[in-house]
């Protein structure tokens, strides 16, 4: 059998390696922190520097006259951000609510594009038969948020078996106003 060896006096974990890495890590927090410490001074006199300047020019910053052609272009980047806001603020669920309303046993819906500025959807789908696709029509008009719905195009696809009727729809896509 062999001896059983107890250790009653635990030696020391700690390497000269492992001090070296101690020190050598807070040598380097105390240079990040000298390093801090000149950016946070840095800051706070450009900070009164600027404080200094404004009053001097009536409390604003003024910023040099833009050039026509910069004027211009600012002119038309502010026209299409109120062009886009005003499409994003369309009540875009409540369209979607009154397609996914109507039955849609026998017909398709391929595709929707809208027009939010002039307020229409052109809509692509695909029927079974003549029928379906009128019967579609005739439920798009009677909806609540499409009105003047026009039949643009259609065509039968002669090289599929059943041979299924693919249309476009017109409609005109009726907003309620939101100011009371």
């Amino acid at each position: 059998m062999r001896p059983i060896e107890l250790d009653f006096q635990r030696r020391s974990i700690a390497s000269p390696l492992g001090w070296a890495l101690l020190a050598a890590g807070l040598l380097l927090a105390g240079v990040l922190w000298t390093l801090q410490q000149r950016i946070d001074a840095d800051r706070a006199r450009d900070a009164e520097a600027l404080a200094r300047l404004q009053p001097e020019q009536g409390g604003e910053v003024r910023q040099a006259p833009l050039s026509k052609a910069d004027s211009l272009a600012q002119q038309a980047s502010l026209a299409e951000m109120r062009r886009v806001s005003a499409a994003l603020n369309l009540p875009w669920n409540g369209l979607f609510a009154t397609l996914e309303a109507l039955p849609l046993k026998d017909v398709a819906l391929l595709g929707l594009t809208p027009d939010a500025r002039k307020r229409l959807l052109r809509i692509s789908a695909e029927a079974r038969n003549l029928e379906a696709m009128l019967e579609f029509h005739q439920r798009l008009e009677d909806s609540d948020g499409l009105s003047d719905v026009s039949l643009l195009d259609h065509e039968v696809l002669v090289q599929v078996a059943e041979r299924p009727i693919r249309f476009n729809l017109l409609a005109t896509w009726e907003v309620p106003d939101g100011r009371p």
